[in-house]
């Protein structure tokens, strides 16, 4: 599993609210959702944005209220990872469970800029920031967990497994 795009960067505690502002929340339809992603902090994310790119953020990424809207939200707008420091348990949870993948590593975050562009490969852990040409190790996902993103989050998971 890899995946490689331009980079999204953004700083400490950006929280559900500003990821799916809680007035677009009459719809769980992704696609909609996607519309709004990141309004709040970028008015400019939705008509910039590209199938495959990645966010970089610092600590405590998608804090706030448990809602599955905001992965939902960022994995419907095109981007293919989400890279941070921290992220708020509940979000992580959630990432997972929609397929969406993310992964903790602070000297990758330290290291990366705003227009990037990065490579990541899920098996091996490794995130490569093409740009500069320097490489950062991650804790790669077990392999329970590649299959859940590989099917697009835990309910297809299930299914397929049936």
């Amino acid at each position: 599993m890899k995946a490689t795009g331009r980079v999204f960067r953004y700083g400490d505690n950006i929280d559900t609210d500003v990821i799916i502002p809680a007035r677009y929340l009459n719809t769980s339809n992704p696609k909609e959702l996607a519309m709004y992603c990141m309004e709040d902090i970028d008015t400019n994310f939705t008509q910039q944005v590209k199938e495959g790119d990645i966010i970089v953020a610092d600590k405590n990424f998608g804090c706030g209220s448990s809602r599955e809207h905001a992965p939902i939200a960022i994995k419907a707008s095109g981007i293919s990872c989400v890279i941070a420091k921290t992220f708020a348990r509940i979000f992580y949870r959630n990432a997972i469970n929609i397929g969406l993948p993310i992964l903790e590593c602070p000297e990758a975050v330290e290291g990366i800029q705003a227009g990037d562009t990065v490579e990541v490969d899920f098996t091996k852990g490794t995130i490569t920031n093409v740009t500069s040409g320097k490489v950062y190790k991650a804790q790669p996902f077990p392999e329970f967990m590649q299959r859940i993103i590989e099917a697009n989050g835990l309910v297809n998971y299930v299914r397929e497994s049936k």
